[in-house]
């Protein structure tokens, strides 16, 4: 089975979440590889495609918000998962799983749930939907975090 990470990643924690899930994913013995949005990966012969990015403002990162954090200090780019996902053709039940890092906190909203929902609407099968804690805009990722997205990775098989 051949799965794809695809990501946007403006302070590195998405990024940092993705590699743990790739560990999870070839520990099952799947191959795995983490590629980010901008690079309009393709996904042809991926059997599971699993998306993430950071939650800004309730939900999916925009331009707007990619230039909030870059003035914090990110590095994101001027296109990300959002703008990926609008140009995808239907994915017809293709096994998708969706994940976000979030800051915590009572309305930070999830970009995995924005995800979930776009790929709904490229009929593809949503299988898990996940967020993962970061301490603060620019992290660390939390506590125990790493290990419960590799766990969460290895389960997904």
């Amino acid at each position: 089975m051949k799965a794809l990470i695809v990501i946007e990643s403006c302070f590195g924690n998405t990024e940092q979440i993705a590699q743990a899930i790739v560990a999870g994913l070839r520990s099952r013995d799947i191959e795995a590889a983490v590629v980010q949005a901008n690079q309009s990966p393709k996904i042809d012969d991926i059997e599971l495609l699993i998306i993430g990015a950071p939650t800004h403002s309730l939900g999916l990162p925009k331009p707007a918000t990619r230039r909030q954090a870059n003035a914090k200090g990110g590095h994101a780019e001027e296109s990300g998962v959002s703008e990926w996902l609008d140009a995808l053709a239907k994915l017809q039940g293709r096994r998708v799983a969706a994940f976000a890092t979030v800051t915590g906190g009572r309305f930070t909203g999830s970009a995995a749930r924005a995800i979930a929902k776009k790929m709904r609407r490229h009929s593809a099968d949503v299988v898990a939907c996940e967020d993962f804690l970061v301490s603060g805009t620019q992290g660390p990722i939390a506590d125990g975090e790493l290990t419960r997205a590799e766990q969460w990775g290895a389960a997904l098989i």
